[in-house]
């Protein structure tokens, strides 16, 4: 954002929350092309850090804060090595360039829980080589042997002296900066492993914290899109004749899936939008609901000519279920579900000429670019991006859909644009996680030894939809548009025929010593646009796994953690994490009258979680009391965070298992806001208690593994309740 348009919430951050360190987007001047803002006189070492001559510490975030507390766990790292406060270093979030690339994703993005994982070694070697150079600058410029040297709070120490950071500067900038300096030892930490408030909580506390949503540009329009009430239809005819008489209304122009009204406000192009009469194309989805969509996934289930596509095959398959001494069979069900971030969809786009500027909240700065390249015909050269804090991301803001509406709005009408979605605008266009039906197969001895485990799949995949979408906006920007095209549809094809989407065996049959594994997903796809939803695959097929291992103990006549236990011995961490939380919970002791326990446990992106729902039930309601959580998730950088993700996880994963469902109507979703996709209450809110195994080994995922296991602990703690095994989702007593 440019100076002339300093808002309320940009002014409060600037001057108030600068004591606490904390600036994060809110540079007056465009990033550079190198991917942050350049600071006059400030040591560069690398992509991530600036060191100023005033001693000022900046940090360019590479992954996108969307509450997991990422922001926090990466700036500990910097503090770590570089031997500064956290609550000192300035961050902002880093734009478009190489050096920001996940290492694993190997593209310039946030998500799979993984960026403390992938970052933990790349950011503190860049910290440590900082500080090797501000230490070499410092033993030439005070003639002391660099090894008499010492740094500690942002200063040289040597000889009883203590010198700023910043009286090195400008000699460390001409000399060689080090490569592949030594890390500091777990034994070392200071940082790492302390608990302590995170550096984004005053900001966002105050209103001062900056989302995509409170982006402000000079002669800025609000722009409203008019979509299609099933998704995927486009505009047949429209007359926005109506709606261009209203006041504060400029344009009213037709887009690729839908009519855009352009007004000097957002509520007036809402109002105004009403008065669009649009006339759609028919799709297939038009011809699907939810209950003709569970009766063709039946249909397919039990077609045994439908042999699906291999997910995992083990040992002998399933070939030894009939010779097994407990053969045991259930189905199970998820329906879709929508990601209801707090903060909808929206993008701002300031044109200058044959440039212009992104500013969003996203999970991918690169496919957010990808989209102002392509739907905006911009170079991509000319794209600045300016990301922000997101109210949520849950994996929705990361394909760029959002930014290619406002490019496309602002291109065609050569104005600065925001597009706000609505709460139905979002409910109803989503990219949901998608609902499947699986047949779960056993066979158990009379030791309650799992010796074979059979998974037959049949539902919608992910990658189809989201391949459409990121062929689009990360393919090279020299490639043909028509060929692009052709790419993203040649997707389809590949995951419907040839390749199991990856999603489908998420946890499904990792977790357990079944020596003999059939696992086999055949998609079934009414058209309505899937995607990543939080923990991806791992949230349902948690859920059919757990349940069903709670069936496998009760016909071998086995108490269910000691079943677990005898069937992990060769998943330690997982093992560890359910006995941890079973002593905590007090697993087998007595409970309140009419109080009952259900255990879960999972593993997913790297850590082991193990939970127990203790539950009650009244008439047909499910009263969730308190939820224990163990999870060994490797070193923890902010223990605090590492709970707060666990807890944050346990109650949009209790939300998606007591209400979460979106339905079809002749290809319409039925769900529209929060009064008929219900949250859970604050009054239904368990008490949530996090256990953290205590590791060295290398940091895995804490943003997504807290979920999985929470609707399964439920759903048997219901059982033991009542003696109904729910195995359809949301859970629901008959």
């Amino acid at each position: 954002m440019n100076t002339r348009s300093l808002t309320r919430r940009r002014f409060l951050l600037t001057t108030g929350a600068v004591a606490s360190g904390l600036i994060v987007g809110c540079s007056t001047s465009h990033a550079k092309s190198v991917g942050y803002a350049p600071v006059v006189g400030a040591f560069e070492p690398n992509s991530f850090i600036q060191i100023t001559s005033d001693n000022q510490v900046i940090f360019y975030l590479p992954s996108s804060e969307m509450g997991q507390g990422i922001l926090d766990g990466l700036s500990t790292l910097i503090a770590e090595e570089l031997r500064v406060s956290p609550e000192l270093i300035e961050v902002r979030h880093a734009s478009l360039h190489e050096d920001y690339k996940n290492p694993e994703m190997k593209m310039q993005a946030t998500g799979g829980s993984n960026a403390t994982r992938a970052q933990f070694l790349p950011i503190r070697q860049a910290a440590a080589d900082a500080a090797a150079a501000i230490r070499n600058a410092a033993a030439q410029q005070l003639n002391q042997p660099v090894d008499k040297l010492l740094l500690a709070d942002g200063q040289v120490l040597a000889d009883g002296q203590r010198y700023a950071y910043s009286e090195f500067v400008a000699l460390a900038a001409a000399l060689p900066v080090p490569e592949n300096s030594p890390l500091r030892s777990p034994q070392q930490f200071d940082q790492i492993g302390r608990e302590r408030p995170r550096l984004d909580a005053l900001a966002k506390s105050t209103g001062t914290a900056i989302f995509g949503i409170d982006a402000e540009v000079e002669n800025l329009y609000r722009a409203v899109v008019v979509r299609a009430p099933v998704v995927g239809a486009a505009v047949q005819r429209f007359d926005g004749t109506a709606a261009l008489q209203q006041a504060g209304v400029v344009d009213v122009i037709e887009l690729r899936h839908g009519v855009a009204v352009v007004a000097d406000s957002y509520w007036r192009a809402r109002k105004a939008a009403e008065s669009i009469e649009v006339n759609w194309t028919q799709t297939e989805l038009a011809g699907w609901s939810s209950d003709s969509l569970y009766q063709e996934f039946v249909e397919t289930l039990n077609d045994a000519s439908e042999k699906g596509l291999e997910c995992c095959l083990e040992g002998e398959g399933d070939k030894l279920l009939d010779q097994a001494e407990h053969r045991v069979s259930a189905d199970y069900f998820a329906p879709y579900l929508a990601h209801a971030t707090m903060e909808p969809l929206n993008c701002t786009v300031e044109i200058d000429g044959d440039s212009c500027a992104v500013y969003v909240g996203t999970q991918s700065v690169q496919a957010s670019a990808g989209a102002a390249v392509y739907y905006g015909d911009f170079d991509a050269d000319k794209v600045k991006m300016h990301p922000a804090f997101l109210g949520g991301g849950f994996g929705r803001r990361g394909l760029g859909d959002d930014v290619a509406e406002a490019v496309e709005i602002a291109r065609k009408t050569g104005r600065n644009i925001q597009v706000v979605w609505s709460r139905e605008d979002d409910m109803r266009n989503d990219f949901y996680r998608p609902p499947a039906l699986v047949r779960m197969q056993a066979g158990v001895s009379d030791q309650g030894i799992i010796e074979t485990w059979s998974v037959r799949r049949v539902g919608p995949n992910i990658m189809d939809h989201v391949l459409d979408q990121w062929v689009d906006v990360l393919a090279p920007d020299y490639l043909n548009k028509g060929f692009v095209d052709w790419l993203s549809k040649f997707g389809y094809s590949v995951f419907k025929r040839f390749k199991a989407d990856p999603s489908a065996g998420d946890g499904i049959y990792n977790d357990y010593d079944t020596p003999n594994k059939e696992v086999r997903h055949i998609p079934r796809d009414p058209g309505l646009r899937t995607g990543f939803w939080r923990a991806v695959g791992n949230s349902s097929n948690a859920f059919f796994k757990e349940c069903f291992i709670d069936e496998l103990a009760q016909r071998a006549g086995i108490d269910e953690l000691a079943f677990r236990l005898a069937n992990l011995q060769n998943n330690p961490r997982l093992k560890n994490a359910t006995q941890l939380v079973a002593e905590k919970a007090g697993w087998g002791k007595p409970l309140a009258a009419g109080h009952f326990h259900g255990l879960a446990v999972h593993s997913s992106f790297g850590s082991a979680v193990a939970q127990i729902a203790e539950v009650s039930v009244e008439g047909d309601k499910i009263i969730v009391h308190r939820v224990t959580a163990a999870i060994d998730c490797g070193t923890v950088v902010n223990p605090g965070i590492v709970r707060d993700a666990v807890e944050g996880g346990i109650i949009y994963g209790l939300t998606a298992a007591l209400y979460g469902e979106i339905t079809l109507k002749e290809g319409v979703v039925e769900q529209s806001n929060f009064h008929n996709y219900p949250m859970l209450r604050m009054a239904e809110t368990p008490a949530v208690d996090v256990h953290i195994v205590a590791s060295q080994e290398h940091p895995e995922g804490v943003g997504e593994p807290g979920l999985p296991p929470l609707a399964p602990a439920v759903a048997n703690a219901v059982f033991k309740a009542t003696g109904q095994r729910l195995r359809h989702l949301p859970l629901r007593l008959s």
